[in-house]
């Protein structure tokens, strides 16, 4: 299922003590990668790649203690998409997650979007209807969207071969 928000009415994000909220800088995307790379696996990273490359960046990260605690991108998979968002799994609950999806939506609204597109959220729905006011887009299965053009490769048997 994708989620729409309406970017016009989004709370403004909640500072927390001790994290640092803020859009990538181009020096740090090679750190930023390998870092999603470890936490979440190679589709994210290639995924986040394109807004970390994109000028000005339209990824953010949050960092706790000199580390990075989370991130959020837009504009990733395509225009107008929020998305992905990952949190350090000793993070989670902590508020993080929030303040990172309502500073990279505030990046959209500054960007020139009104709403923002959340694909594939099936898991986190409640996570973007508390946090965004988020509501369901009526017949969005996941393969009626742009993930349904993923490409899926499928492992032939070594004697299938051509």
């Amino acid at each position: 299922m994708d989620m729409l928000i309406n970017l016009y009415t989004i709370p403004e994000p909640e500072i927390l003590p001790d994290v640092r909220v803020e859009r990538v800088l181009p020096p740090d995307t090679g750190k930023v990668l390998a870092w999603i790379s470890e936490h979440f696996g190679e589709g994210w990273k290639n995924e986040s790649s394109t807004a970390l490359y994109a000028q000005p960046s339209s990824c953010y990260i949050a960092q706790k203690d000199g580390q990075c605690v989370g991130f959020a991108c837009y504009d990733a998979t395509a225009r107008g998409y929020f998305g992905p968002i990952g949190i350090d799994e000793s993070m989670r609950g902590s508020g993080i997650g929030k303040a990172l999806l309502l500073t990279c939506l505030k990046g959209m609204r500054e960007a020139g979007y009104g709403y923002a597109v959340v694909g594939w959220c099936n898991s986190a729905a409640d996570f973007y209807r508390k946090s965004a006011n988020a509501v369901p887009i009526p017949e969005s299965d996941a393969k009626d969207t742009v993930y349904g053009r993923l490409l899926a490769f499928s492992k032939k048997k070594e004697d299938d071969r051509a």
